[in-house]
Protein backbone atom coordinates (compact mmCIF):
# COMPACT_ATOMS: atom_id res chain seq x y z
CA UNK A 1 0.00 0.00 0.00
CA UNK A 2 2.84 2.26 0.73
CA UNK A 3 3.90 2.43 -3.05
CA UNK A 4 0.68 3.90 -3.96
CA UNK A 5 2.00 8.08 -4.61
CA UNK A 6 4.60 7.11 -7.00
CA UNK A 7 1.75 7.69 -10.41
CA UNK A 8 0.56 11.57 -8.55
CA UNK A 9 4.30 12.64 -8.77
CA UNK A 10 5.00 11.11 -12.05
CA UNK A 11 1.62 13.32 -12.82
CA UNK A 12 3.02 16.57 -11.02
CA UNK A 13 5.74 16.46 -13.30
CA UNK A 14 4.91 16.21 -16.75
CA UNK A 15 3.10 19.76 -17.06
CA UNK A 16 5.79 21.06 -15.08
CA UNK A 17 8.25 19.91 -18.21
CA UNK A 18 5.49 21.13 -21.03
CA UNK A 19 5.55 24.70 -19.35
CA UNK A 20 9.16 24.73 -19.14
CA UNK A 21 9.23 23.71 -23.22
CA UNK A 22 6.40 25.91 -23.88
CA UNK A 23 8.61 28.99 -22.32
CA UNK A 24 11.78 27.90 -24.31
CA UNK A 25 9.78 27.95 -27.38
CA UNK A 26 8.08 31.33 -26.71
CA UNK A 27 11.53 32.75 -25.75
CA UNK A 28 13.02 31.58 -28.71
CA UNK A 29 10.32 32.80 -30.87
CA UNK A 30 10.62 36.34 -29.49
CA UNK A 31 14.39 36.23 -29.65
CA UNK A 32 14.16 35.71 -33.76
CA UNK A 33 12.26 38.25 -33.48
CA UNK A 34 13.98 40.84 -32.30
CA UNK A 35 17.10 39.90 -33.87
CA UNK A 36 14.64 40.39 -37.36
CA UNK A 37 13.60 43.91 -36.05
CA UNK A 38 17.17 44.73 -35.32
CA UNK A 39 18.57 43.81 -38.31
CA UNK A 40 15.78 45.27 -40.28
CA UNK A 41 16.17 48.53 -38.75
CA UNK A 42 20.02 48.66 -38.97
CA UNK A 43 19.37 47.84 -43.17
CA UNK A 44 16.87 50.74 -43.38
CA UNK A 45 19.60 53.28 -41.97
CA UNK A 46 21.96 51.88 -43.70
CA UNK A 47 20.30 52.40 -47.14
CA UNK A 48 19.32 55.66 -46.04
CA UNK A 49 22.87 56.93 -45.59
CA UNK A 50 23.92 55.93 -48.73
CA UNK A 51 21.27 57.16 -50.45
CA UNK A 52 22.17 60.48 -48.91
CA UNK A 53 25.78 59.94 -49.81
CA UNK A 54 24.94 59.12 -53.63
CA UNK A 55 22.42 62.31 -53.68
CA UNK A 56 25.78 64.54 -52.79
CA UNK A 57 24.32 65.58 -49.17
CA UNK A 58 26.42 66.46 -46.76
CA UNK A 59 26.58 65.54 -43.53
CA UNK A 60 23.79 66.91 -40.84
CA UNK A 61 26.33 68.95 -38.57
CA UNK A 62 28.26 70.51 -41.57
CA UNK A 63 24.73 71.42 -42.91
CA UNK A 64 23.83 72.97 -39.78
CA UNK A 65 26.75 74.59 -39.39
CA UNK A 66 26.67 76.17 -42.66
CA UNK A 67 23.31 77.35 -41.97
CA UNK A 68 24.30 78.88 -38.79
CA UNK A 69 26.77 80.97 -40.61
CA UNK A 70 23.52 82.87 -42.73
CA UNK A 71 21.56 83.00 -39.70
CA UNK A 72 23.05 87.37 -38.91
CA UNK A 73 20.62 89.49 -40.46
CA UNK A 74 22.03 92.02 -43.54
CA UNK A 75 23.80 94.87 -42.60
CA UNK A 76 23.15 97.77 -44.93
CA UNK A 77 24.70 101.41 -45.07
CA UNK A 78 22.21 104.21 -46.95
CA UNK A 79 23.96 107.02 -48.86
CA UNK A 80 22.43 110.20 -49.01
CA UNK A 81 20.96 110.68 -52.41
CA UNK A 82 23.49 111.97 -55.17
CA UNK A 83 22.34 114.82 -57.85
CA UNK A 84 24.68 115.33 -60.73
CA UNK A 85 25.34 116.83 -64.28
CA UNK A 86 26.16 114.29 -66.57
CA UNK A 87 28.52 114.21 -69.55
CA UNK A 88 26.38 114.34 -72.41
CA UNK A 89 27.11 116.73 -74.57
CA UNK A 90 23.82 117.23 -76.80
CA UNK A 91 21.99 118.52 -74.04
CA UNK A 92 21.95 119.08 -70.43
CA UNK A 93 21.10 116.10 -68.37
CA UNK A 94 21.60 115.17 -64.21
CA UNK A 95 20.77 112.25 -62.51
CA UNK A 96 19.34 112.00 -59.26
CA UNK A 97 20.09 108.63 -57.74
CA UNK A 98 19.77 106.95 -54.14
CA UNK A 99 22.25 104.28 -52.81
CA UNK A 100 21.93 101.84 -50.41
CA UNK A 101 26.06 99.57 -49.74
CA UNK A 102 25.13 95.98 -48.33
CA UNK A 103 28.38 95.36 -45.62
CA UNK A 104 29.43 92.12 -44.68
CA UNK A 105 29.41 93.16 -40.65
CA UNK A 106 28.26 96.14 -38.56
CA UNK A 107 32.08 96.55 -37.66
CA UNK A 108 32.78 97.61 -41.25
CA UNK A 109 29.55 99.50 -41.49
CA UNK A 110 31.09 101.79 -38.80
CA UNK A 111 33.92 101.97 -40.11
CA UNK A 112 33.05 103.31 -43.91
CA UNK A 113 30.94 105.67 -41.91
CA UNK A 114 34.08 107.58 -40.63
CA UNK A 115 35.59 107.68 -44.70
CA UNK A 116 32.27 108.70 -45.89
CA UNK A 117 32.99 112.28 -47.50
CA UNK A 118 36.09 110.38 -49.51
CA UNK A 119 33.20 107.75 -50.09
CA UNK A 120 31.07 110.40 -51.78
CA UNK A 121 33.63 111.98 -53.60
CA UNK A 122 34.43 109.09 -55.45
CA UNK A 123 31.41 108.05 -56.25
CA UNK A 124 30.37 111.62 -57.24
CA UNK A 125 33.43 111.67 -59.81
CA UNK A 126 32.45 108.23 -61.08
CA UNK A 127 28.73 109.88 -61.82
CA UNK A 128 30.41 112.49 -63.44
CA UNK A 129 31.84 110.61 -66.58
CA UNK A 130 28.56 108.95 -67.03
CA UNK A 131 26.13 109.48 -69.84
CA UNK A 132 22.09 109.17 -69.85
CA UNK A 133 22.71 106.78 -72.38
CA UNK A 134 24.89 104.71 -70.38
CA UNK A 135 22.56 105.11 -67.42
CA UNK A 136 19.03 104.25 -68.78
CA UNK A 137 20.82 100.82 -70.25
CA UNK A 138 21.03 97.63 -67.52
CA UNK A 139 24.52 96.82 -68.20
CA UNK A 140 25.26 100.53 -67.85
CA UNK A 141 23.58 100.68 -64.44
CA UNK A 142 25.50 96.94 -63.64
CA UNK A 143 28.45 98.27 -64.47
CA UNK A 144 28.35 101.91 -62.04
CA UNK A 145 27.00 99.80 -59.31
CA UNK A 146 30.34 97.87 -59.84
CA UNK A 147 32.67 100.87 -59.69
CA UNK A 148 30.59 102.07 -56.50
CA UNK A 149 31.80 99.49 -55.25
CA UNK A 150 34.98 99.68 -55.87
CA UNK A 151 34.67 103.61 -54.93
CA UNK A 152 33.21 102.68 -51.82
CA UNK A 153 36.10 100.85 -50.32
CA UNK A 154 39.14 102.70 -52.25
CA UNK A 155 39.39 105.27 -49.40
CA UNK A 156 40.28 102.46 -46.90
CA UNK A 157 43.55 101.02 -48.85
CA UNK A 158 41.28 97.85 -50.87
CA UNK A 159 41.61 98.36 -54.18
CA UNK A 160 39.14 96.42 -56.34
CA UNK A 161 39.21 96.06 -59.86
CA UNK A 162 36.57 96.50 -62.25
CA UNK A 163 36.43 94.03 -64.98
CA UNK A 164 36.37 96.02 -68.63
CA UNK A 165 35.53 94.88 -71.95
CA UNK A 166 39.30 94.47 -73.87
CA UNK A 167 39.97 96.56 -76.95
CA UNK A 168 40.53 94.87 -80.36
CA UNK A 169 44.09 93.80 -80.57
CA UNK A 170 45.10 96.04 -83.66
CA UNK A 171 45.26 95.32 -87.19
CA UNK A 172 48.91 95.16 -87.84
CA UNK A 173 49.64 92.73 -84.81
CA UNK A 174 46.29 90.54 -86.59
CA UNK A 175 47.84 90.67 -89.95
CA UNK A 176 51.33 89.73 -88.44
CA UNK A 177 50.27 86.60 -86.58
CA UNK A 178 50.96 87.59 -83.33
CA UNK A 179 48.68 86.42 -80.57
CA UNK A 180 48.35 89.62 -78.04
CA UNK A 181 50.00 88.58 -74.46
CA UNK A 182 47.71 88.09 -71.44
CA UNK A 183 48.00 90.40 -68.70
CA UNK A 184 48.65 89.17 -65.46
CA UNK A 185 45.93 89.14 -62.77
CA UNK A 186 47.07 89.70 -59.43
CA UNK A 187 44.18 88.25 -57.04
CA UNK A 188 41.42 89.59 -56.27
CA UNK A 189 41.09 91.53 -52.87
CA UNK A 190 38.35 90.99 -50.32
CA UNK A 191 35.75 93.31 -50.80
CA UNK A 192 33.67 93.50 -47.48
CA UNK A 193 31.18 95.74 -49.53
CA UNK A 194 28.74 92.39 -50.38
CA UNK A 195 26.41 94.51 -52.90
CA UNK A 196 25.33 97.58 -54.27
CA UNK A 197 21.29 98.33 -54.36
CA UNK A 198 19.97 101.24 -56.16
CA UNK A 199 17.02 103.05 -53.80
CA UNK A 200 16.11 105.27 -56.44
CA UNK A 201 17.58 106.05 -60.08
CA UNK A 202 15.89 109.24 -61.90
CA UNK A 203 17.44 110.66 -64.94
CA UNK A 204 16.07 114.22 -66.46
Amino acid sequence: MAAAPAPVAEADAAPKKGKKKLIIILAAVLLVVLAGGGAAVFMMKKKAAAEAEDSGDEAPVEARAKKDEHKSPPVFVPLEPFVVNLADRESERFAQIGVTLQVEDSRFADEIKLYMPAVRNGVLMVLAHKTSRELLERSGKEKLAAEIMREAVRPMGIHITVEEEEPPADAEVADAGEKPKAKKKAPPEHNPVVSVNFSSFIIQ
